[in-house]
């Protein structure tokens, strides 16, 4: 408990301070960009702008999953994070169709940019990004609401580097079409960027199983276990980005109950170890699969 703890308040610190240091970049990004007539800065800028609702949207949602469980909401508010990760990444491919757009028609249009203005903002807001992604990268490994905050800082770092080179390029050939293209560049990557994170959320929200663990091997993983006959019914999801949980029935034969209170230690001290599975629950059983149950589908140890 106590390291739970401890690391929920590191999380929240560090997005916290992430949060305000890229709010501080989007309102420079602004203002540079539309002095520098640079599409590509003020492109950024509104990237930046989403990913500042992102670690907003992060940090609520790790404070959310910190609130104790009613008799409404038994699990609490660790979906909350799930949620968030989805509706960021939402937003950002959302927001590609404005970028597109708006670089085609500076291709058609060319505007003068000041490239010194814009190299200079892209510089810092390089640096600030990069701190951001390298303070939250191993929380993100293990939460998919932290890893869409990453994901979103590791974007605007390339972004901004982009703009560093579409502003050489702006200075060496003298033609301004630099700074659109590295803007269809920008939306080209913000969907790369943000597809994996939108594809995990989704398919946590429909209940399906975490990325990262495979159900069959679960299966023979208890199958395995001295006392199991069999296993049926298994379900994985997640109850929050990273709390993985599972339910199942195992069948363990005609034995006493008391057996097996031994036989679930092992259950749960396996699932933890293996899987990270920390909330499961399991129903001991004797009966064999009814004919008519579709989703009976028993793995038996293979006998010696």
């Amino acid at each position: 408990m106590a390291h739970s703890h401890h690391h929920h308040a590191t999380v929240t610190r560090k997005l916290a301070i992430a949060t305000a240091a890229n709010l501080l970049v989007v309102a420079a990004e602004i203002a540079i960009g539309i002095y520098a007539g640079s599409l590509a800065l003020v492109g950024d800028a509104l990237h930046n702008l989403t990913d500042v609702a992102a670690l907003a949207i992060a940090l609520i949602a790790v404070r959310l999953e910190r609130r104790t469980p009613t008799s409404e909401k038994s699990f609490g508010y660790q979906r909350a994070g799930i949620l968030a990760a989805f509706v960021n990444a939402g937003l950002l491919v959302a927001f590609t169709l404005f970028l597109f757009r708006e670089a085609w028609a500076r291709l058609q249009h060319p505007q003068e940019v000041h490239t010194t203005a814009m190299l200079i903002m892209a510089a810092i807001a390089l640096f600030v990004n990069a701190a951001t992604a390298v303070s939250i990268h191993h929380e993100s490994r293990e939460d998919v609401n932290v890893r869409g905050a990453f994901v979103h800082m590791i974007g605007d770092a390339v972004s901004s580097a982009g703009i560093i080179v579409a502003a050489i390029l702006i200075r060496l050939t003298g033609s301004t079409m630099w700074d659109a293209l590295v803007t269809m560049f920008i939306a080209l990557l913000i969907l790369w960027s943000s597809y994996g994170v939108l594809r995990e959320s989704m398919n946590l929200l429909l209940e399906g199983t975490p990325a990262g663990i495979d159900p069959i091997e679960v299966t023979r993983s208890l199958g395995a276990l001295d006392g199991i006959l069999g296993v049926h019914h298994l379900h994985i999801w997640a109850l929050g980005p990273s709390s993985p949980a599972l339910s199942c029935h195992i069948m363990v034969g005609d034995v006493p109950v008391k057996t097996t209170a031994r036989l679930l230690e092992e259950i749960t001290a396996m699932l933890s170890r293996e899987y990270r599975i920390a909330h499961a629950t399991i129903q001991f059983e004797l009966a064999e699969c009814p004919e008519d149950d579709p989703y009976c589908t028993p793995f038996a140890k293979k006998k010696s």
